[in-house]
């Protein structure tokens, strides 16, 4: 790529923030160093003393590594992008989001299988309102749409247009059930070509959109009497033959022993999941009862009111969707936990219960359902050692610190919790809504 300027190298961190830095083609070999204790920081830039994040050692450097052939073209004109990988003294950052992913899909080849994921964005579009923003005004939009009176603006017209130009795989775009909401759908690929991909979508949307004067929010409840957004992950395995290993013909549903027990695994892990999936205050606003976002500890046959749907196929599309998280989770780290909490119950041979039989909205087959708010998933991670260290003891406790801190911010400015919980608050806005 001779006609490139220079490089925007990025990383995922553990808010879902493209970090990174523009670098001249001829330093490439040198990557980018950055300050470790940037793993301390919350979204309005306090310094966490969290674990890993050597605030009180000097905060010194961590490194990002490139392949520069890895580097694709990219969205700015002029300029490429790519995907780099931390480490500190010559060895992998263990806070990385991308490393803790790496290690979950090492985990499953070692098992003999590959992950292969499709992930689903859900997103709103804002338009400018004074000093704040207001869902985009499309009077003529409807669920499933598509063409100028869901879009009269061409704003999503032109983030698919720049995705085709810049070689993302996009599978769909089409409206949500809610004005201004848009899914974007990409492609299915290895686990972690899907979480870069993804990653670098949502960079390039939130870009393309801001540049024409309105904002693409990934928050999970933005606007509070409309639908929430997530985060879909669509989980499949492949064998050493390249088959997926999610089929058995000979069963009365179509799925192998191995499908049931990363549903089981999945469904086992959910409390403790849930704050590396739904990371923020407001997430506890999308989970809710008939929300179709993952609140119900279950699982079903093509249900979307389930945790973990199972599409109607059984051939190679075969999947197992997990619906709770949302876009303010870091990809790398969502997509390592629905791969480790899954691999965890095919080691321990869990048993799956039955699917879910019943409409799930207000009510489900199960009394069991995610935790309430985010003090309680961070309570329910800590105490799920088992998925911690799975998934990486270090990054779980760096996250929980920041986390915390997080929350305490939240109930500071809100005071009743319970009362806030049927609003959007200022808070929300101001700390989320620039940022996710």
């Amino acid at each position: 790529m001779s006609d490139i300027r220079r490089i925007r190298v990025l990383w995922p961190d553990h808010l879902g923030l493209p970090r990174g830095k523009y670098l001249p083609p001829h330093l490439a070999d040198r990557g980018t160093r950055h300050a470790i204790t940037l793993f301390g920081l919350t979204y309005d830039r306090d310094m966490v003393p969290a674990p890993g994040a050597m605030m009180f050692e000097g905060m010194p450097d961590m490194e990002c590594r490139f392949d520069p052939t890895e580097v694709r073209l990219g969205w700015e004109n002029g300029v490429g992008v790519v995907v780099g990988d931390l480490e500190r003294e010559g060895a992998p950052l263990p806070l990385a989001p991308r490393h803790v992913l790496a290690n979950a899909i090492d985990e499953w080849k070692e098992l003999g299988y590959t992950p292969q994921i499709g992930i689903e964005f859900e997103a709103y579009l804002m338009e400018p309102d004074g000093d704040g923003w207001k869902p985009y005004h499309c009077p003529g939009s409807f669920v499933y749409g598509t063409g100028p009176l869901n879009d009269p603006a061409g704003i999503v017209n032109m983030i698919h247009d720049t995705a085709d130009q810049v070689g993302f795989r996009l599978e769909s775009v089409n409206t949500e059930f809610d004005a201004a909401q848009f899914e974007f759908t990409l492609e299915y690929d290895n686990a972690m070509a899907a979480a870069d991909e993804a990653f670098l979508f949502k960079a390039m949307a939130r870009d393309v959109a801001y540049e024409l004067g309105y904002l693409l929010t990934f928050m999970p409840k933005p606007i509070i009497d409309r639908g929430g957004s997530g985060l879909h992950i669509n989980l499949s395995l492949l064998d050493a033959d390249g088959n997926n290993a999610l089929l058995d013909p000979s069963t009365d549903d179509g799925l192998s022993v191995l499908a049931k027990q990363c549903i089981a695994g999945q469904l086992h892990h959910m409390s403790a999941m849930t704050a590396l999936c739904a990371p923020t205050a407001n997430s506890y606003k999308r989970l809710q009862p008939g929300q179709l976002s993952g609140y119900w500890k279950n699982w079903g046959h093509d249900h979307r009111c389930a945790t973990v749907r199972v599409n109607p196929e059984r051939d190679q599309s075969t999947r197992l969707e997990n619906r709770m998280p949302d876009g303010s989770a870091t990809i790398h780290t969502v997509v390592a936990a629905v791969l480790t909490a899954a691999r965890l119950g095919v080691e321990a041979g869990l048993e799956c219960p039955d699917p879910e039989t019943g409409d799930a909205l207000e009510a489900a087959c199960t009394e069991e359902h995610s935790p309430d708010d985010l003090s309680e998933a961070l309570a329910a991670l800590e105490s799920d050692s088992t998925l911690a260290n799975a998934i990486g003891r270090e990054m779980v406790d760096q996250f929980m610190a920041v986390k915390a801190v997080e929350w305490e911010k939240y109930v500071t400015a809100v005071g009743d919790t319970d009362s806030a919980r049927d609003m959007v608050t200022d808070w929300e806005n101001d700390t989320y809504l620039p940022y996710i």
